[in-house]
């Protein structure tokens, strides 16, 4: 039986699905069927998370605390875990009660959002961005502007761009460095810029720093708050194990805020989850207090990984790809195969090209349209170095 759209909450009918987790489902689904499917579109590293953090997570199994109920805001070894980490890597003092524990990164987004947003509110959205941020804006009743980015520009945004758009609704700016869908990041000094615009301003920033671990050649991670102390008052640090420990599944994540806002999430998160799962945190706990060999590994991998994919890609007759600077994704323009006679078929736009590639020749790709920038689309290098390879190949003997 299926109940009438019209009874259906506007507020549901109105939040798109993930484009990305949606490719990744339909590529899952087709191997699964036994087709020789290629995906690029995963947004987890292919690793297994490092052994002495899977070791925590099974002492905690067999310890009855971690059986109940334990604090909403997270466990406090964990927070303070956290705090320390963040002074450690980012150059940003925190005290641990400004630290929240949440399910995941897209929790953190979301409880973020919805602790500073009010209906009507505006939230500047440099694009292209991961496609939850403008459903998670919407979902607190705000209004996501968009401030579009270059390839030339190295999909930066600019002081300028910011004040054009900006209105007396503007209330936020959503910051990402380095960046998922192009890998973008941000120098020190085009941070500061715009921690200073901002704090002049009086708008809000929330910063994901889910990659923070995972630059390549010249690029340097730099924090927001870190940089700019001038806004440390009215930002927002979003981040967790998942990326960096390849700990996708273990739905581990922060938020660390000014002890208003970290109040009102941690009331929010109090009857939405509860607290995190106890066997995730402890293993989260291993996570941020353990070694980092197991981390720069998976770097140093990655970065192989990069540098095969922007060379190959450049190989395909009408595409451009720039190197990106950090997190695992590549971002390549996609508008020289538009118009063309590519397997027979022509196709207009890279969501229909999206769609030719995984019925001729078995590779998945998230189409630029997911992350407001048609033309392009995003292709993760965090896969076997075999499979990118093959892949590509196949692109290759495609398009030439």
């Amino acid at each position: 039986m299926t109940t009438p759209p019209s009874e259906i909450s506007k507020r549901a009918l109105g939040v798109a699905e993930s484009a990305t987790l949606a490719i990744s489902s339909k590529a899952k689904a087709l191997r699964a069927a036994g087709e020789p499917v290629i995906s690029f579109g995963a947004g987890e590293p292919d690793f297994p998370t490092p052994s002495y953090i899977v070791d925590a997570a099974r002492i905690a199994v067999d310890d009855p605390t971690t059986h109940r109920y334990t604090p909403a805001a997270g466990l406090p070894a964990l927070r303070e875990a956290v705090a320390a980490k963040t002074v450690r890597d980012s150059g940003f003092p925190v005290d641990p009660s400004q630290v929240m524990i949440t399910n995941g990164g897209k929790q953190a987004v979301y409880l973020a959002l919805q602790a500073i947003i009010d209906p009507g509110d505006e939230v500047l959205l440099p694009a292209p961005y991961w496609v939850t941020y403008p459903e998670a804006i919407r979902l607190a009743d705000g209004v996501p502007i968009e401030v579009p980015t270059t390839d030339e520009a190295g999909f930066q945004v600019t002081v300028e761009q910011l004040e054009s758009a900006t209105t007396n609704r503007t209330k936020a700016l959503i910051f990402v460095s380095p960046s998922n869908p192009t890998g973008a990041v941000y120098s020190r000094e085009r941070m500061a810029e715009i921690g200073r615009w901002a704090a002049d301003r009086g708008i809000w920033i929330i910063t994901d720093e889910i990659y923070e671990h995972l630059t390549y050649g010249d690029a340097t991670f730099h924090s927001m708050p870190a940089v700019a102390p001038e806004v440390a008052d009215r930002t927002i640090v979003v981040n967790g194990v998942a990326k960096t420990f390849a700990m996708t599944g273990w739905r581990v994540g922060w938020l660390i805020g000014p002890g208003d806002v970290t109040a009102a999430a941690i009331r929010l998160q109090s009857h939405i989850s509860s607290n995190v799962a106890n066997v995730s945190q402890r293993a989260a706990l291993a996570a941020v207090t353990g070694p980092m060999d197991a981390v720069e590994q998976m770097r140093l991998a990655f970065d192989r990984r990069r540098q095969t994919m922007v060379r190959m890609l450049n190989e395909v007759p009408g595409v451009q790809c720039s190197d990106p600077g950090g997190a695992f994704y590549a971002f390549p323009n996609l508008t020289g195969l538009l118009g063309r006679d590519i397997g027979g078929r022509t196709v207009e736009t890279t969501m229909d090209l999206a769609a030719l590639l995984l019925d001729e020749i078995k590779i998945a790709v998230v189409p630029g349209e997911a992350f407001g920038a048609p033309g392009y689309a995003r292709l993760s290098f965090a896969l076997g170095d075999e499979d990118l390879e093959e892949g590509l190949t196949r692109l290759i003997r495609l398009t030439t």
